[in-house]
């Protein structure tokens, strides 16, 4: 998955630079374009020549360097880069990678560049242990980027413990490895449903369900980690996407989800209904909030449209996976759920209760 990419390695200033030279190495001999951005803390460590005779492409250091007129250098590397590699990363640079700090030409780059960003830390055990170099480690990756973690030994300050850089191979194997699960879904398109749906009785009351949308939201990240495109439609929730790549639709009624999903259902290759939808909803709405009256309350409820039937009636080459929540007989129950489904039923059911799938 290294061959024939283009790779940005970032170098910053800690005594693991040394290992960014082998890193160089085995990369270019595997067949990536390397270029090289380095801090000026780093190349006090090792000379920029070491890596331009390594990678044979010039070394970036300085942000205002523009060597060729007709580009912005900065944004030019981060458009050209297929992923990023920062080895060592340092406590400085993670931080200011967190906090959106741009002050060199490294940390510009990396707030332009769209591509995979691997993190492979190094530093002193009681830094790589401190609450704010933590803070700033589970913040990235809460955004997707993805952390190469460092060994334990002997490190160069005398201390024995967690921090040291990985090896190169060792770094090369998790992001070929990561890169080859990645292109598992790649020209797949997804659309998943999920959470709750809201059912308006009147301007202050709605029938509703315990869904979180977490199952859901997880399945949309894992799709598009694994390289698919993918179309969320989201019920009234209390969850934010990482991957900025996904296409959300917020969604209130089952009405607004059934007319959503039919309408992206086409152009999709796998379709997930995660969602708990409403099996019914008030036969009336109340323009104005009803009063406490002196005796019972009944609201007559009508039938919502089934959504996952009425995508498998009309499913021509689209995998549909559907769930099923129950509290009893989940098997028996998903059985005769698949059984009631007319010949384009959904290729999967998987039932909550039972953690398990039926499929036909």
């Amino acid at each position: 998955m290294i061959q024939n990419k283009n790779i940005l390695l970032g170098v910053s200033g800690g005594i693991a630079a040394y290992k960014a030279c082998a890193l160089t190495s085995k990369l270019t001999q595997q067949g990536a374009d390397v270029k090289v951005i380095m801090t000026e803390n780093a190349a006090k460590f090792v000379s920029p020549l070491t890596f331009q005779a390594l990678s044979r492409n010039p070394v970036h250091i300085d942000t205002f360097d523009e060597k060729d007129p007709s580009k912005v250098a900065h944004i030019d590397l981060a458009d050209w880069a297929d992923m990023t590699i920062l080895a060592p990363a340092t406590a400085n640079l993670i931080g200011k990678l967190a906090g959106g700090i741009a002050d060199d030409m490294l940390s510009t780059v990396l707030l332009a560049t769209q591509s995979s960003v691997y993190i492979a830390p190094a530093m002193n055990v009681h830094m790589y242990a401190h609450p704010a170099v933590m803070e700033n480690m589970k913040q990235l990756d809460s955004w997707g980027y993805h952390f190469i973690e460092p060994g334990a030994g002997y490190l160069a300050c005398g201390y024995v413990g967690k921090g040291r850089l990985e090896e190169p191979e060792t770094i090369i194997e998790v992001v070929d490895q990561h890169q080859d699960r990645n292109a598992l879904f790649s020209g797949k398109k997804v659309l998943i449903s999920a959470g709750p749906t809201q059912e308006q009785v009147d301007p202050v009351r709605f029938f509703t369900n315990r869904s979180s949308g977490k199952m859901g939201f997880a399945l949309a990240e894992r799709a598009a980690e694994l390289g698919a495109e993918v179309t969320l439609v989201a019920g009234p929730v209390s969850l934010e996407i990482k991957n900025q790549q996904i296409k959300r639709i917020d969604v209130v009624t089952a009405k607004d989800m059934y007319e959503a999903m039919h309408e992206h259902f086409p152009a999709n290759d796998i379709v997930i209904k995660a969602a708990a939808v409403a099996d019914y909803r008030p036969k009336q709405i109340h323009e104005e909030k009803m009063k406490k009256q002196s005796d019972d309350w009944h609201v007559e409820m009508e039938r919502t449209q089934d959504i996952l039937q009425s995508l498998g009636d009309i499913k021509e080459h689209q995998f549909l996976a559907g769930f099923a929540a129950e509290t009893t007989d989940p098997v028996e129950y998903g059985i005769a759920k698949l059984q009631k489904e007319k010949p384009g039923m959904p290729s999967l059911l998987i039932n909550v209760a039972a953690e398990g799938w039926i499929c036909r």
